[in-house]
């Protein structure tokens, strides 16, 4: 049992939903607009989003292994840090680095069941692979995108524009305008959300040379940065409503932006050197990602 429940907290279920909803609301859109729907394509399509969300959780336990266990000796945070599985010694370094080559490969094998038996299409192994690239290499060695100041992009667009669009593509064949529309704000929700995540890692990563754009900015201008993002966030999401997405979707929004209002406030007032605040706002922050993809799923289920 304490090798299961290890493995659980290294494989981080809870932060699952930030890719397959999107994934889910990417199908709905093809839904909506197509009446086109395969139960089949959409459970093959989850388990290749986990798949890939896998291996990019399990690549970072390898490599970030001397990071966290800074963190882990400052204080540790549910929203950044890793597990600390591996940190505490319930499972080894290499084992992390094997599941997920393991998953990386089980992913491939998804994508290839997908476009050459369910027929979706041309694009699914070369989108596939862009979620893998800009996953498994976010910390991955030479590569590691949270090094080179790349990664929060990377994530943006592998939790924001990528799986909406995949949802979307596996059962039509197409990536129609409106998707673009949705993805973006859901991209800078989540660049958000890996922005103030690294919050609580600062002193860690700094010391041990992770050069991410918190490290890069400093954390005064890191908030005001957030503060832009999520104006940003939500203008895009009012210019969504140019782009084909019904007004209904103002509605479930609504108490999404209050709240994105209260964290932008509290991080531009500096709440985030308090370190149990700064847990309270990273979890609200994870919130308003969600609450932003959410707030789509009425449009397209009408």
């Amino acid at each position: 049992m304490s090798k299961l429940r290890a493995w659980i907290a290294l494989s981080r279920p809870p932060f699952h939903i930030v890719g397959i909803l999107p994934f889910l609301l990417g199908t709905l859109v093809a839904w909506r607009l197509e009446q086109v729907f395969s139960w089949q394509v959409l459970a093959w399509g989850v388990l290749g989003v986990v798949l890939i969300l896998l291996a990019t959780y399990y690549a970072g336990e390898y490599w970030d292994v001397a990071e966290d266990a800074l963190s882990g000796q400052i204080g540790g945070s549910r929203f950044s840090g890793g597990s600390q599985v591996v940190q505490r010694g319930l499972l080894s370094r290499a084992v992390a680095l094997w599941a997920s080559l393991l998953c990386l490969l089980l992913a491939g094998g998804v994508g290839l069941l997908l476009s050459q038996v369910y027929g979706t299409g041309m694009w699914t192994l070369p989108l596939g692979a862009m979620g893998a690239v800009g996953g498994f290499f976010y910390s991955t060695g030479p590569v590691r995108w949270v090094k080179r100041g790349w990664g929060e992009l990377w994530i943006a667009f592998c939790y924001g524009w990528l799986p909406v669009a995949v949802g979307c593509y596996l059962q039509t064949g197409l990536v129609p305008d409106v998707v673009h529309w949705v993805a973006l704000p859901i991209g800078l929700s989540i660049f958000n959300v890996i922005l103030l995540n690294e919050f609580p890692d600062h002193a860690a990563d700094l010391a041990s040379g992770k050069t991410n754009l918190a490290v890069r900015l400093g954390l005064e201008r890191s908030a005001r940065l957030y503060a832009l993002v999520s104006v940003g966030t939500w203008i895009a999401f009012l210019a969504s409503l140019t782009g084909g997405v019904p007004k209904v979707v103002l509605l479930p929004a609504a108490p999404v932006a209050l709240l994105s209002c209260r964290v932008t406030g509290a991080v531009l007032a500096g709440r985030w050197r308090d370190r149990r605040a700064l847990e309270r706002l990273c979890a609200a922050n994870l919130a308003i990602n969600l609450g932003v993809t959410a707030s789509y799923i009425p449009a397209f289920v009408r």
